[in-house]
C-alpha cells in the first residue's frame, strides 16, 4: 500500500459553519484553490489549482486506486470535496481520518488543539496566521472602495499573503502527518474504521425535510414573537421588555417582592403564586411564552438543506470521545423536543398553511406546538416510508449485563418492566401489585427516578436532577430510596467499587487489571511521550484516558484524574473522575457498540439509515420494504461478544419523524 497524505483549502460562498461541509461543496462557485500531499512520507508538495496548474496524470489516478491509501485530518470533508472535483463518489474504504485517530486515543476534534495537546513541537503546529489567511482568501469579501468593489479576494490581490498561504497547507500535511505517526502504536481498530465508513455514507446520504413546514413554522414564529412583544411593551411601557435587567426591576416594583431571576423555573414557580395577578401575572405569562420561540433548530434546517431537499452531514462520528459515541450537528438531532400531541399530522397541516390562528385554537401555546413539531421536519424521501426503531432501555440491559444482575436480566428477558420490577425489589412489594388502580402503583414512580438516576454511583441529588421533587416525592425520602435501590443492586454497586480499584491500581503499578471482560491497562509509548489508562471492551474496542494520574481527594482517599476537554473552558486540562463515572462511560460505549452493529447490519440489509440517535434508527426506503418486524430482527441479532445481552428493539413506520 501507498499512503497518500492530502490538505486542500477551498473557496465558497456558502458559510460552512452555519450550512455544513456538504452544501458548502455543493454550491456552484465551490473550487478547490489549494491541494497539498505527501507521499509515502516524503516532502510535501502543493498544487497550486486556483494560479492554473494541474494535478499529475499520476496523482489523479491515484485518488481513486485502491492501492493508495488517502489520510487526511477531518477526512470527510477532502473526501467530498475531490468526490465533487472529479464528479464522481469516490471509495469510502480508500479512505483515513487522522482526525477519528486523535479522538480515538480520547484527544479533542480540532488539528491545532490535538497537536498541542500531543505536545507537537512548533514548527508542526498549524501556523497561527491561519485563520486570517481563510478569512481573506476561502469566503467572500465585503466590497469597498480600497478594494475596488471585488467581492472575493484572489492570490493576485496580495501575493505574499498567498505564497504564506501556501506554508500553511503545507503545514497542515505535516501536522496531520506528525499526530499520525505518534499515534501510530495506538491504532483504531478495522471494525471502528468499518463503522467510520459506513457513516460516511449515511451523512452524505442525508435526510429528506419538508421546508414547506419550515418556512411555515418561521413565518408563524415570527408573527408571534412580535405580537407578544408589542403586547409586553403596551403592558410594561418597557423599551425592551425581553431584558431581564428591565423586566426584573418592572416585577419587581408591580409585586412588591424581589425577583432573584427570570429563569424558566423561576418564572413557573411565580406563575404558581396566587399573589401575583393581573398585568404581572400575565407579563410572566408572556415571559415564558417566549421562551418556548426560539427558532434556532427551524432556522439551522433552513441554513443546511441542500438543493435537493435533503439535509447531510447531521452526524459527526466518534463526537463525544469518551464513549466512542456519535455526536449531532447542525441540527443537533440528539436533543431535538419530544412530540406529546396527538393530532401532529392535523398540526402540520396548519403551520405549512401559515394558519396560526388555527394553531392556536386547536393546540393553545403556539411556541410550543412549534417546538415540537421540529423532529416531524424530517420526512420520508417522496414515495418512502420512515421506518423508525429504538433500542429498549439499553443502558440498563447493559449495565445489568455488564454486573452480572441477575434478577434485572430475567425482567429483560421477560415482560421488560424495570420500573415495576425495581420498585418491587426496593419495597418488598410483588410486582403484580404494582399496576394502575392499585395503591401500590405510586411505588412505580420511585422505581423510575431510581433507575434513572443511580446507575452511575448517583445519590440524593442524581435523584433531585432527575425530577424526584417535581414527581411529589418528599425530600426527607430521598436518602432510603438511595439505599434500598442500591441493597437491591448489589451486584451494579460492587461493579463501580471494583472498576475504580481496577484503575487505581494501573495508574499506580502499571499492572493489567480485569474486571467483568473488562481489562484495564496502562499503556506507553515513550518515546513520543504517549500515556494512556485503557479499558478494553467486550467488543475489543478501547477507551483512552491521556495522561492518568492519581490524587487525594476531600475524603482523603484517591482521585483519579485523566486530560481532556473541559467542557465549560473548553481547554485541555485535567479531570477528575471515579468509580459511577468510569462505568457510564463504559456502559455507554457498550451501548454505543450495539447500535454500531445493528447499523452494519442493516445497512448490509438493504435498509437505508439516514440518522441515529444514541439507540434509535432512522431509515428511508420503499414502502413495501418497511417492515418494522425486520428491522427489529435485524437490530437484535445476538452480538458474538455480548450473546446473551438481552436487546430488545421497538418503533414505528410513517411519513415523518416523531417521538411516541
Amino acid at each position: 500500500m501507498r499512503h497518500l497524505s492530502i490538505d486542500l483549502e477551498t473557496f465558497s460562498s456558502v458559510p460552512i459553519g452555519k450550512t455544513g461541509a456538504y452544501k458548502y461543496v455543493q454550491s456552484p462557485d465551490f473550487e478547490i484553490l489549494l491541494f497539498a500531499y505527501s507521499l509515502d512520507g516524503g516532502p510535501v508538495q502543493i498544487i497550486d489549482l486556483a494560479c492554473g496548474e494541474m494535478l499529475p496524470d499520476w496523482l489523479e489516478a491515484a485518488i481513486g486506486d485502491p492501492d493508495y491509501i488517502k489520510h487526511a485530518y477531518n477526512a470527510p470533508f477532502e473526501w467530498y470535496c475531490l468526490s465533487k472535483y472529479f464528479g464522481v463518489i469516490l471509495p469510502v474504504d480508500q479512505w483515513r481520518d487522522t482526525m477519528l485517530h486523535g479522538l480515538y486515543c480520547g484527544y479533542t476534534a480540532g488539528l491545532d488543539a490535538t497537536g498541542k495537546a500531543l505536545g507537537l513541537p512548533a514548527e508542526k503546529q498549524k501556523l497561527a496566521v491561519g485563520k486570517s489567511l481563510i478569512r481573506y482568501f476561502c469566503v467572500p469579501c465585503a466590497p469597498t472602495k480600497s478594494n475596488g468593489g471585488r467581492t472575493r479576494n484572489l492570490p493576485k490581490h496580495d501575493p505574499e499573503k498567498w505564497a504564506l498561504f501556501k506554508t500553511y497547507c503545507r503545514g497542515d500535511v505535516t501536522t496531520e502527518m506528525e499526530i499520525e505517526r505518534r499515534l501510530s502504536n495506538f491504532p483504531v481498530p478495522p471494525e471502528v474504521e468499518k463503522q467510520w465508513q459506513t457513516d460516511l455514507i449515511i451523512n452524505a446520504r442525508g435526510v429528506a425535510v419538508d421546508m414547506g413546514l419550515v418556512q411555515g413554522a418561521l413565518e408563524i414564529a415570527a408573527k408571534t414573537h412580535d405580537a407578544l412583544m408589542s403586547e409586553a411593551v403596551s403592558i410594561t411601557g418597557l423599551e425592551n421588555p425581553n431584558s431581564v435587567a428591565q423586566l426584573t426591576k418592572w416585577l419587581e416594583m408591580s409585586t412588591e417582592q424581589p425577583v432573584g431571576d427570570l429563569r424558566k423555573d423561576t418564572v413557573a414557580a411565580m406563575l404558581k403564586d396566587e399573589g401575583i395577578t393581573g398585568n404581572a401575572e400575565r407579563m410572566l405569562e408572556i415571559r415564558q411564552e417566549l421562551g418556548k420561540t426560539s427558532t434556532k433548530k427551524y432556522n439551522a434546517i433552513e441554513a443546511a438543506v441542500c438543493s435537493d431537499g435533503r439535509v447531510r452531514g447531521l452526524l459527526q462520528f466518534y463526537g463525544a470521545n469518551r464513549t466512542g459515541r456519535w455526536a449531532g450537528r447542525l441540527v443537533q438531532v440528539q436533543n431535538l423536543p419530544r412530540t406529546y400531541i396527538e393530532q401532529l399530522t392535523t398540526a402540520r397541516a396548519a403551520v405549512k398553511s401559515k394558519s396560526g390562528d388555527k394553531l392556536k385554537f386547536m393546540f393553545g401555546s403556539i411556541p410550543d406546538t412549534l417546538s415540537q413539531l421540529i423532529r416531524t421536519s424530517f420526512i420520508a424521501s417522496p414515495g418512502n416510508k420512515l421506518v423508525d426503531a429504538d433500542f429498549s432501555s439499553i443502558e440498563a440491559r447493559v449495565i445489568s449485563w455488564l454486573a452480572g444482575e441477575h434478577w434485572r436480566l430475567e425482567v429483560f428477558r421477560t415482560h421488560g418492566k424495570i420500573y415495576e420490577a425495581s420498585a418491587s425489589q426496593m419495597f418488598g412489594v410483588p410486582i403484580e401489585r404494582i399496576k394502575k388502580g392499585n395503591p401500590e402503583y405510586s411505588l412505580r414512580q420511585r422505581g423510575k427516578v431510581a433507575e434513572l438516576a443511580l446507575g452511575y454511583q448517583g445519590s440524593t441529588g442524581a435523584l433531585i436532577t432527575m425530577g424526584a421533587l417535581n414527581m411529589g416525592i418528599p425530600e426527607e425520602d430521598l436518602p432510603d430510596i438511595v439505599s434500598r435501590w442500591r441493597e437491591s443492586n448489589k451486584r451494579i454497586v460492587d461493579l463501580w467499587y471494583r472498576v475504580e480499584a481496577a484503575a487505581v491500581l494501573v495508574i499506580q503499578s502499571g499492572t493489567p487489571a480485569g474486571v467483568n471482560n473488562l481489562i484495564f491497562a496502562r499503556e506507553c509509548d515513550t518515546q513520543n511521550g504517549l500515556d494512556f489508562m485503557t479499558i478494553t471492551l467486550p467488543s475489543r474496542r478501547k477507551l483512552y484516558y491521556a495522561k492518568p494520574e492519581l490524587g487525594v481527594n476531600q475524603w482523603g482517599k484517591p482521585s483519579i484524574s485523566y486530560y481532556g476537554v473541559n467542557q465549560t473552558t473548553k481547554q485541555w486540562t485535567p479531570l477528575e473522575t471515579y468509580g459511577g463515572k468510569l462505568v457510564e462511560n463504559i456502559v455507554q460505549a457498550i451501548a454505543r457498540d450495539c447500535l454500531a452493529a445493528a447499523i452494519e447490519h442493516l445497512e448490509a440489509a438493504g435498509f437505508p439509515v439516514v440518522f441515529h440517535i444514541h439507540d434509535e434508527v432512522v431509515i428511508d426506503c420503499r414502502p413495501e420494504q418497511a417492515n418494522l418486524d425486520e428491522v427489529v430482527r435485524l437490530m437484535t441479532i445476538p452480538i458474538p461478544w455480548a450473546r446473551d445481552l438481552p436487546l430488545n428493539a421497538d418503533g414505528w413506520v410513517g411519513d415523518f419523524f416523531k417521538k411516541d
